[in-house]
């Protein structure tokens, strides 16, 4: 149980579930593609492989599926579900929300229902509000999805973004416990470097690499410490370190920082890309699939993008 502000019961998460889709694009397809190497890709950001969306896959779509499955992983039905928060940076049209529609196509009725764009901090600021809302006895269950299809802002002609990006969706439901499996989100900004990522032309991704690498490994590992203070959880308690999916250079020069060596370091970006929001739901689930995060594993996240935002926390794996 983590140290929590002093509030009757507690939030944690039931279950997780993930979607990817089919198509796998890998760096000898981006090497015919653009002028790259695999030993280019490998060394700057660490990926091997990304799953790009077809047209049929929407981030509505993609939410839906992997919603679907943390509701069964957690034996719960749709009527159990009283608060739906999607994280996604990447949907098409502002308006509907996609949180509204995602909720109608599970059949759950009538529930509280909106989007969060925190880039790939998404799922951390989602969860971050899913807890606080179960702990205040707004929600009893919440469904929390990162749902993210980046291939539609990526200019496929640009190779210091089109072998990054990727798509998928990842979702975590949190329901009231007795007592704390989610540690307090410790989550902050820098808007004065927010145009370090943004929109090229309205329409592309665009990132000043450098500056991102020197803001994501010289500042967010004490992000994360303070959320294992606040936690009361010592790095050496850590099972695993999950944070954004960036870039493999990035996650492990945070990781050495952190001063847990015993801790499990996810690598999903390998095969899985940078997949904004999604990234960390995605690594999170596939892990417990593999039998690397058995029930009760003490799990620090981490995640920050575009705004330049960022938030951690401590959780405890169902």
């Amino acid at each position: 149980m983590f140290k929590s502000p002093n509030v009757p019961g507690g939030a944690a998460i039931l279950s997780f579930g993930e979607y990817q889709p089919s198509g796998v694009v890998t760096n000898a397809d981006l090497e015919a593609r653009v002028e790259t190497t695999d030993e280019w890709i490998q060394s700057r950001v660490g990926i091997k492989e990304r799953r790009i969306a077809g047209p049929e896959d929407t981030v509505a779509s993609m939410a839906v599926a992997a919603g679907g499955k943390a509701l069964a992983a957690g034996g719960l039905s749709p009527e159990d579900i009283d608060l739906v928060i999607v994280a996604t940076c990447t949907v098409q049209d502002q308006i509907p929300n996609t949180a509204a529609t995602v909720a109608a196509r599970l059949g759950i009725t009538a529930p509280g229902a909106f989007d969060v764009n925190a880039a790939c901090a998404g799922f951390c600021y989602a969860l971050g509000l899913a807890s606080d809302s179960v702990r205040a006895a707004s929600a009893r269950n919440v469904l929390v999805i990162g749902s993210e299809k980046l291939s539609d802002w990526v200019d496929w002609q640009d190779r210091s973004t089109c072998v990054i990006f990727a798509d998928g969706a990842g979702a975590a439901v949190v329901s009231a416990t007795e007592d704390h499996g989610i540690g307090p989100v410790v989550w902050g900004s820098s808007g004065e470097r927010a145009d370090k990522i943004y929109l090229r032309e309205g329409k592309y991704l665009y990132q000043e690499g450098q500056a991102v690498f020197r803001w994501t490994t010289t500042e967010l590992y004490k992000v994360a410490l303070e959320a294992l203070e606040r936690a009361g959880v010592e790095p050496s308690e850590l099972t695993a370190f999950v944070p954004h999916q960036a870039n493999l250079r990035i996650v492990e020069s945070i990781a050495r920082k952190l001063g847990a060596p015993q801790a499990l370091v996810a690598r999903d970006i390998v095969t899985a890309g940078n997949t904004s929001s999604a990234s960390i739901p995605l690594a999170l689930s596939r892990m417990i699939e593999r039998g690397e995060l058995p029930s009760g594993s003490t799990v620090l996240t981490l995640g920050f993008g575009a705004g330049l935002v960022y938030a951690a926390q401590v959780i405890r794996i169902p």
